[in-house]
């Protein structure tokens, strides 16, 4: 860990601290060790310093857009120094997926947003099944976490106020196969299952696409003992 790693962290995570009021007691619920996938929403570039920077000092590393490379800023901040996988959004990124199952292989968290892009407005989008490799090929636990808030963060900075930023984490599951051949329509059907997990776990107005919970299946997934499925949990 360098000196470099440590002062920018240490100062984005204060930052955060001063422009939001973190609700962030459950991400005590976290497993501290063990790979774990971390499936979330995307609302804007406000949560990924936010989780990183609280949940350390797990290791944490996600998929960044490769575009970012280039940023003068991000590339730098998000790669460079925390270890972001770049990825070509679009098409079957090979390295980027090899590079998040040695992710999980050594142990650590590997954060994927299955929406693929910032929603801005908080409301969940329809998942892409780019997770469903990962989560089978690795057989990774997946964690769901969801916030909301944040949706208002440029207003609220406008208006100098600090924005509430809520965390809910959820219970962990398992992708399970079953023997089934995962075509494409089985992929997307998995990645519906995952995204509705995170659904329950939102207040109403922001399950966007996956708003009506009577029409989720669990099919595929399988939780360990102790757990149970989140849509049971509202």
């Amino acid at each position: 860990m360098t000196l470099a790693y440590q002062v920018v962290t240490t100062a984005i995570k204060g930052l955060t601290r001063i422009l939001c009021q973190v609700d962030g007691a459950q991400l005590a619920q976290v497993p501290e060790r063990g790979p774990l996938i971390l499936v979330a929403n995307h609302i804007n570039f406000v949560e990924v310093p936010l989780i990183y920077t609280h949940l350390l000092p797990r290791p944490i590393t996600g998929f960044v857009k490769a575009e970012n490379l280039d940023h003068p800023i991000l590339g730098p901040l998000l790669i460079h120094l925390w270890g972001g996988i770049p990825l070509h959004r679009g098409e079957a990124d090979m390295a980027a997926l090899r590079r998040a199952m040695e992710v999980l292989e050594e142990g650590h968290i590997l954060a994927v947003a299955p929406e693929g892009t910032r929603s801005g407005s908080g409301d969940l989008q329809r998942g892409h099944p780019g997770i469903v490799f990962v989560a089978l090929r690795s057989g990774a636990p997946l964690l769901p976490v969801v916030y909301y808030g944040s949706e208002r963060f440029w207003r609220n900075l406008r208006s100098l106020r600090r924005t509430d930023f809520h965390i809910v984490v959820g219970q962990p599951f398992y992708l399970d196969a079953s023997g089934a051949r995962v075509t494409r329509e089985v992929r997307q059907q998995m990645t519906d299952e995952i995204m509705y997990q995170l659904a329950a776990l939102l207040p109403p107005p922001y399950r966007g696409a996956y708003s009506d919970l009577s029409a989720a299946t669990e099919t595929y997934l399988r939780f360990p003992p102790g757990a149970e499925s989140n849509l049971r949990r509202i």
